[in-house]
């Protein structure tokens, strides 16, 4: 029987930690991702470096280790996927993470990639910034309401026909919560 490989899972706590050669995989991976027909935070493919470079120098700007991590995921030296988690530093919602940007690379799909960041990132949550609970925001008719449902997350609400990728093309934007950690 052939034994599964995991990815290992290092998080980045600030833009030091972010060399070029890694920035250089998150900016491809994510215009690789877009391209393929992903729903990664640019809903009208394709980009370009010159499209995604300059909003992933500003993520990766405001990493912060109370506040914000990238967790991701590596199969040897290659970039198989990532994902971000934010927490609010207002103190009423303190207890909340977001998360942003989950994408596994095309050519790393069906290996267990983004399952294995959630997981990471509930733990890390949890364990190192000491959040309660999870929410994210998932695009309409793709199917991803359905992949988080399998890792524990669940359906809180809708908004309808908010998100309009051409006139015959609307479709819900979802909003899912994962609690507790």
């Amino acid at each position: 029987m052939k034994q599964k490989i995991s990815p290992t899972l290092p998080q980045i706590t600030g833009i030091h930690e972010v060399s070029s050669d890694l920035r250089r995989q998150l900016v491809d991976c994510w215009i690789a991702v877009t391209n393929a027909g992903g729903a990664a935070g640019f809903p009208f493919p394709p980009v370009h470096d010159d499209d995604v470079a300059p909003v992933a120098d500003e993520l990766l700007s405001h990493l912060d280790p109370s506040r914000s991590r990238l967790i991701i995921a590596r199969f040897g030296e290659a970039l198989a996927g990532w994902v971000v988690l934010k927490s609010d530093p207002f103190r009423l919602v303190a207890h909340w993470g977001t998360v942003h940007h989950l994408q596994t690379h095309p050519g790393f799909r069906s290996r267990g990639v983004g399952s294995a960041l959630m997981r990471a990132l509930r733990t890390v949550a949890r364990d190192e910034l000491g959040l309660e609970q999870l929410r994210l925001t998932a695009r309409g008719k793709e199917g991803l309401e359905d992949f988080y449902g399998r890792l524990g997350w669940r359906e809180v609400g809708r908004w309808p026909s908010a998100l309009r990728f051409a006139p015959d093309d609307t479709r819900d934007e979802i909003l899912m919560l994962f609690d507790p950690l």
